[in-house]
């Protein structure tokens, strides 16, 4: 096996270690490879294979089905991929796998370029600008060229062109310019391979006819004419068949030919066209369809012209209305466009001033800290860091609580509303229960019938059968004793529980009425700038186990607040005011409060 070219090898390099955006403008280099004026003939055939073995052409594939317009390069680079695709496939002999490259690459190829054709006739439609039209139908025409050369090295695609869907929808349109390219790549197919037109199936073909006609008769542009003419008489000449179908088909095509399109500067392919025509029917038949055909022609043409006139006079009367409508939507998304373009601007403005201010901020506060820890004394430096990193624990802590808070009620607040849209509605339904009940009248008291003889027999005898089947069970004398003395065992438990519950009770409230008393006494309390002796001593306990363990309480919660943040990582969801029994080592019942609960 020959070493393939090095410009295909490092192009295929740079190809597979490129991103997306950069793989379409390198691919353009292979029209520099290809258009190599050292090339011969078999070298060309080489550089072709190699290309394909590489993978480039499936690139080529590849990038064609993608909306150029968000890639680099846009339509120019999609419409010179087009032309390099197609002078890659031309002359290119597969005799490894060649179904792989004839039945599935070469029909895909032909598909991707028909869309991409039909991306670029819309947008030329759709363009305003005259720059614009002329650069969408240069890219539109390089395409078909494209299209051209490809079922020119392979004249199988001829029939493949024709019967996909694409090609009917670039044929069928009102435009001129396209129209004119689109006829002359049928020409061009039935140049190429005449027999393919009497291959395809019935539908496709009445389509493209129906198409050809429609375009005489509905344009008076001489040059889509002349080319309609051309194809139809192309069509004529290939088989008779198509010649009687045109005939049967189209009954009023020789009348329209005639009256419309005689001296146009396209005499004598319209003569031609004409001749074959009247050739196919006979004298007697041709003078009779002829004399109908005027008849029916004139009085189409009346119907028409009344038709049109309405039509016209219709679309005059709405004509200042819809220039109109058209400026005000025009103007409003214009309006729309540049408020979203000025909102971007903020938007970008505002931001990068955020981000500036952020890292200012950041600046000054390592400045600070900076200065700060110049100032402070070496022994102090820890401790300074560990306030440092409690002080921001909490900050964190807070906000997260904050956003947990805010989440919490957002999640909320439609189960608030739906709560007091349903209590709403059941106070209406209520309401409207009770007006309905009041409203209606009371009904009249009814006795209730009595039994008869017979039925009060039949209920007795009922009765019987039951006590007969379900006889009662009898107690003895001792077994009623025992029942009856455990009830009042049960009973006298019972009440000697009540009095020890009542006991607890009340020795509850005792409690809290002290306790509550302690916190009122604790609340009122004077701050420590304004506190007198005589106030420490109404704090102070007498008892000294209950003063020992208050001050071992306050050491721990003290020890507890000067832990470093990161002792602290597992209660960041707890409240500032919770500590851990951990931590305090105490219990509810032992603290000191107020100086007047003993420890028990």
């Amino acid at each position: 096996m020959a070493a393939a070219d090095p410009q295909v090898l490092a192009l295929a390099a740079q190809v597979a270690e490129s991103g997306e955006q950069d793989i379409p403008l390198l691919l353009l280099k292979l029209k520099g490879i290809l258009s190599s004026p050292s090339l011969g003939c078999e070298e060309s055939k080489k550089i072709k294979q190699d290309i394909y073995d590489y993978g480039l052409t499936q690139y080529c594939l590849l990038v064609l089905r993608q909306d150029h317009s968000r890639l680099r390069g846009g339509w120019a680079t999609a419409a010179q991929l087009a032309e390099i695709l197609s002078h890659c496939c031309v002359g290119l002999e597969m005799k490894e796998d060649p179904e792989e490259f004839y039945k599935k690459f070469l029909p895909s190829a032909v598909d991707n370029l028909l869309v991409l054709g039909k991306r670029l006739q819309v947008r030329f439609i759709r363009a305003i600008k005259d720059k614009e039209k002329q650069d969408f139908l240069h890219w539109f025409q390089t395409v078909t060229d494209a299209i051209c050369w490809l079922f020119g090295g392979h004249i199988q695609l001829a029939a493949c062109v024709l019967q996909n869907d694409r090609f009917l929808q670039l044929l069928i349109t009102d435009d001129v310019e396209t129209a004119v390219i689109m006829m002359a790549v049928l020409h061009n197919i039935l140049r190429i391979n005449s027999s393919v037109f009497l291959q395809v199936d019935k539908a496709t073909l009445h389509s493209i006819l129906d198409e050809l006609v429609y375009k005489l008769s509905s344009t008076t542009n001489p040059a889509v004419g002349s080319a309609a003419t051309k194809l139809l008489l192309v069509v004529a000449k290939l088989s008779k068949q198509l010649v009687q179908l045109l005939t049967a088909r189209y009954k009023g095509l020789k009348g329209l030919l005639n009256k419309q399109w005689t001296g146009k500067g396209f005499d004598r392919e319209l003569n031609q066209l004409l001749d074959v025509l009247y050739l196919e029917q006979s004298s007697g038949k041709e003078e009779m369809q002829t004399l109908l055909f005027q008849k029916q022609h004139q009085a189409a043409c009346i119907i028409q012209a009344a038709w049109r006139g309405f039509q016209t006079r219709k679309r005059l009367k709405k004509l200042p209305q819809a220039v109109t409508t058209l400026q005000r939507s025009f103007r409003a998304k214009r309006e729309q466009e540049q408020q979203h373009l000025a909102k971007q601007k903020e938007d970008e403005a505002l931001k990068l001033q955020m981000q500036l201010q952020r890292q200012r901020a950041m600046r000054l506060f390592h400045e600070r800290q900076l200065a700060l820890l110049e100032r402070v004394h070496a022994s102090q430096v820890n401790k300074y860091m560990e306030e440092m990193e409690d002080k921001s624990a909490l900050t964190i802590q807070r906000f997260w609580r904050g956003y947990r808070a805010r989440r919490i009620f957002h999640q909320q607040k439609q189960s608030l509303k739906e709560y007091k849209a349903a209590v709403i509605i059941q106070r209406t339904a209520c309401k409207f229960l009770e007006k309905r009940r009041r409203r209606r009248p009371l009904s009249p008291w009814k006795e209730p019938k009595g039994l008869t003889d017979e039925q009060r027999l039949a209920l007795q005898q009922k009765v019987d059968d039951y006590i007969k089947l379900h006889p009662a069970s009898q107690m003895s004398e001792e077994m009623s004793k025992e029942l009856h003395m455990q009830a009042q065992e049960k009973l006298a438990q019972f009440l000697l529980r009540s009095r020890l519950d009542q006991r607890a009770a009340q020795r509850r409230e005792t409690l809290l009425a002290q306790v509550n008393t302690d916190v009122e006494l604790l609340m009122n309390a004077p701050g420590l700038a304004e506190t007198t002796e005589k106030d420490i001593g109404v704090f102070v306990s007498r008892s000294v186990p209950v003063a020992t363990k208050a001050r071992q309480s306050h050491n721990t919660m003290l020890k507890y607040t000067q832990w470093p943040w990161w002792k602290k990582l597992g209660d960041e969801f707890m409240e500032d005011d919770i500590i851990p029994d951990e931590a305090l080592n105490t219990e509810l019942e032992t603290l000191f409060i107020g100086g007047r609960k003993s420890l028990k």
